[in-house]
């Protein structure tokens, strides 16, 4: 790995399609704009068009030859989900990259459409259900991606319930839920990538964090705005351990890619570890199962070659 690899390192991505969720703002629209500058055909899968035209106008004066489109997605309910994986099925045969980047980060306890506290409903199930339900056309792609956003956040809890999910039973506490969603996230990587592998895929599935980034400067009380003035790091170089996951020849499947600074809150990308928790595979195949269950998608419906 380059010891500061940055968008310039970015191969060729013309021919390619990806789909990044939350893509018109923060981290999502660094990737956009890295990828369609370095050619690839984009589709921002976003629920507020409005917002989204807006940065396409930024994104087609840095990249006035590419191709870069909006489709409306809200990971916070289910049905939507499922249009959004309806129409690009109808549109497109082939997905090279599935960037799951939209997150719900420190918000008051609060619901999704379907009633998933929205921490693990936003930044767990709604990424498994988008997966699974374009998997056929990634597993259908040569060297398709599947890169999952986690935090450095995961090491601040212990482990996560299975039996409480939506903290029905468990005082609710923000950086507690949003802490687990990201534990998820490893997880269903880790759970995934082992899937692929064992059915002889070539897909892969990754995971990569932005360290402290600059995304929600107004997020919390005083301390910790002052905090991220000082320290957090601008969004494009949160943006970099994505793009390198999501593009970088060397990465393997089941990888975490994060800052390489300290306590990996700023720098350029690396390969960096996690908690003893994110690699339980026995609580990864439960959380499967019980991701299964709750979104309603099977990822046998899509790939007939994923075993259970």
């Amino acid at each position: 790995m380059a010891r500061k690899w940055t968008v310039r390192d970015i191969p060729s991505q013309r021919g390619k399609l990806a789909v990044i969720t939350g893509a018109n703002r923060g981290l999502g629209l660094e990737i956009t704009t890295a990828l369609a500058c370095a050619g690839a055909h984009v589709v921002m899968a976003v629920r507020n068009q409005a917002n989204a035209a807006a940065a396409l106008k930024e994104i087609a004066r840095q990249a006035p030859d590419t191709r870069v489109e909006i489709m409306t997605l809200d990971q916070a309910d289910l049905a939507s989900i499922q249009r959004f994986s309806g129409d690009f099925h109808t549109r497109f045969s082939h997905l090279d990259l599935l960037v799951n980047n939209a997150s719900a980060i420190l918000v008051h306890q609060s619901k999704t459409h379907d009633g998933f506290e929205s921490h693990i409903g936003i930044n767990h199930l709604g990424s498994f259900a988008l997966t699974g339900l374009l998997l056929d056309r990634l597993t259908a792609t040569k060297g398709a991606r599947i890169v999952n956003t986690a935090s450095t956040a995961h090491r601040l809890v212990k482990g996560i319930d299975l039996d409480d999910l939506q903290f029905e039973r468990t005082p609710y506490k923000a950086m507690e839920a949003y802490g687990k969603s990201k534990l998820a996230a490893l997880l269903f990587t880790a759970e995934l990538d082992r899937r692929l592998r064992t059915a002889g895929l070539d897909t892969k599935a990754v995971a990569a964090h932005p360290g402290y980034s600059n995304t929600n400067p107004d997020k919390g009380g005083f301390l910790m705005r002052l905090a991220t003035a000082i320290i957090a790091q601008p969004p494009a170089m949160g943006a970099l351990p994505q793009l390198y996951a999501a593009t970088a020849p060397d990465v393997a499947g089941g990888n975490y890619y994060g800052p390489a600074g300290i306590g990996e809150m700023r720098g350029y990308p690396a390969k960096v570890g996690c908690t003893p928790a994110a690699k339980d595979e026995a609580v990864a195949a439960r959380l499967w199962d019980l991701s299964e269950k709750l979104t309603g998608v099977s990822f046998l419906d899509y790939a007939d070659s994923l075993p259970r």
